[in-house]
């Protein structure tokens, strides 16, 4: 798309950003809508037309940006499903004409949460609030007789205007008793009996099991091993020790010692990831069910680490305002005056908090009109000096904000 830094769509000029990802036959562009620099962003995956002329060649692209489009509009309006904007063709692409799907911009993928996670793992916070969130996608999509097929961290971000986890990339997406592509999910992610369909496909052979919607919380039950124990579980789930007793790897993952959760949540979601790795997809629970785990009824607080990566459109600001300043009336007011007129350099601000008793106490919260307001501020407020200290931004629940409830478990 180097050749088009602006792409006419839905009847709107779109500016090309950035490119965001790139695959065998599609890529994603962040763009923006000229005219407006509080604009909506959105997200073009382009499926490239290859460089080799012939007809095969030409139905790749083609198939798969079909097979993607009808997915999402079947799937249209769930809250952790991408949102489809719309279609259109891209007249410039350097090997012709190529289809283009719009869909909202997301922020941060799990792949990247587990990345910045540096092997510690996820807060228990985030591993219920990003399982319950696939989860409701998945027993939405199953109950449409869809199939994800390539459920993968990197496959699951997070929406800062929805403060939620959602799903994308539905290009091997698939109605069950109704699969034509044969090669499905990611290694390491894959269930045992996908496995062995991609290994007979291979040799040529029809493999006697279909695949369904069981391989979908196969793929789910690794990524939140993953997020629990911080570790890439790829090899591990190779191994023959894994084929052998995979119930004593997960047990012994949940007994380590460099895992520091307490116990009674930690059991339920061990036994909330069991039931989905049984190697028989007919006992693997299904998503309906899963939704039902005890994991899912326990209140967890989150870390100021998720506050810092998990964008929404509140912003709090610590280390601001000093007691002498919440106890002096007119030196509050100036302050609170002060702030606001800096964080309004980076958007509309809809409301602020500044509590003066505890629960949070001095902290000043900023809502904005949108997350990416709040983005902006909290990149350019980190580490500013303010009157003597250094100020530290994250995020904040823009749920939690509008209800008053304001967390006191951070650390």
């Amino acid at each position: 798309m180097a050749g088009a830094p602006l792409l006419e769509a839905l009847g709107r000029l779109w500016q090309v950003q950035a490119q965001l990802g790139s695959g065998a036959s599609a890529s994603v562009f962040r763009v923006r809508c000229c005219g407006d620099s509080h604009a909506p962003l959105g997200a073009v995956k382009e499926f490239v037309p290859p460089a080799r002329p012939g007809p095969a060649a030409r139905c790749a692209p083609e198939y798969g940006f079909g097979k993607e489009r009808a997915a999402l509009e079947q799937l249209r309006g769930h809250r952790n499903i991408v949102t489809l904007y719309g279609v259109f063709t891209n007249h410039f692409s350097a090997n012709g004409p190529s289809r283009c799907l719009l869909l909202e911009l997301l922020d941060i993928s799990v792949s990247e949460l587990l990345f910045y996670s540096s092997h510690q793992g996820c807060s228990m916070w985030m591993i219920q609030h990003c399982a319950r969130d696939v989860l409701e996608a998945l027993s939405f999509l199953h109950h449409k007789g869809y199939v994800h097929a390539d459920l993968k961290p990197r496959n699951i971000l997070w929406s800062a205007e929805e403060e939620c986890f959602k799903l994308i990339d539905f290009g091997l997406s698939f109605k069950e008793g109704n699969q034509d592509v044969k090669y499905i999910q990611t290694d390491g992610y894959r269930a045992p009996e996908a496995e062995l369909q991609n290994c007979l496909a291979q040799a040529g052979l029809q493999s006697e099991t279909e695949c369904t919607s069981a391989v979908d919380l196969w793929s789910l039950g690794i990524i939140l091993l993953e997020m629990f124990s911080g570790m890439k579980l790829k090899h591990t789930v190779r191994s023959q020790e894994w084929k052998t007793n995979s119930s004593a790897i997960i047990d012994h993952i949940f007994a380590s010692e460099g895992v520091v959760n307490s116990a009674i949540p930690a059991y339920h979601l061990r036994d909330l990831i069991k039931s989905m790795l049984h190697d028989d997809q007919a006992k693997r629970v299904t998503a309906a069910k899963a939704l039902c785990s005890p994991f899912f009824s326990i209140p967890f607080a989150p870390h100021i680490e998720d506050l810092v990566m998990l964008p929404t459109p509140v912003l709090r600001l610590l280390n601001v305002l000093s007691d002498a300043s919440l106890q002096s009336e007119e030196e509050y007011e100036d302050v609170l005056e002060d702030i606001r007129e800096e964080c309004q350099k980076y958007g509309p601000v809809v409301s602020m908090l500044v509590p003066k008793e505890n629960p949070g106490k001095g902290q000043v919260f900023v809502e904005y009109a949108n997350a990416g307001d709040s983005k902006a501020a909290q990149k350019l407020l980190t580490g500013r000096m303010f009157d003597g200290k250094f100020v530290v931004a994250t995020f904040y629940p823009l749920s939690a904000y509008k209800r008053g409830y304001l967390y006191q478990t951070l650390l």
